[in-house]
């Protein structure tokens, strides 16, 4: 049996779609993909969307989630342009944080409070060296 591939769909909850898909778009760089009346759909990398879901029931009992954290996978030296975005657009944030495996990582808050970790953790350090299986020990 062959495991996923990866993940091709997440959805955060929102009161305030518009808010969060300018985020999402002018200062993480998102596609936005759809606007349907109850849900935004972001193309977030080759294979994966990101939904921005009003309240409420969805089809087959789905419904947008509140989540704590999820990190996004960015190229090598998108972080400080990341950060320089989320700053144009009057964000409080830190710079870019160095791992001890030699990775990077931007912490933002959405509109909706949700943690978004930008890390180049694929492209730098031991991320680039043994790709997920690097992450067994964190």
């Amino acid at each position: 049996m062959t495991g996923p591939r990866g993940i091709v769909e997440l959805t955060l909850e929102t009161d305030d779609r518009a808010a969060m898909e300018r985020f999402y778009v002018s200062v993480l760089g998102l596609e936005t993909l759809d606007r349907q009346a109850d849900r935004t759909w972001l193309k977030a990398g080759e294979e994966a969307r990101l939904g921005l879901w009003c309240p409420g029931r969805k089809e087959f009992g789905d419904r947008g989630g509140r989540h704590v954290h999820f990190a996004l996978s960015v190229p090598a030296g998108a972080l400080d342009g990341i950060a320089a975005a989320a700053r144009a657009a009057g964000l409080d944030t830190q710079d870019p944080v160095r791992h001890e495996g030699g990775d990077r990582s931007l912490y933002l808050c959405d509109p909706e409070g949700n943690v978004v970790e930008a890390w180049d953790y694929f492209e730098a350090g031991d991320g680039a060296d043994h790709g997920v299986g690097g992450l067994a020990g964190s």
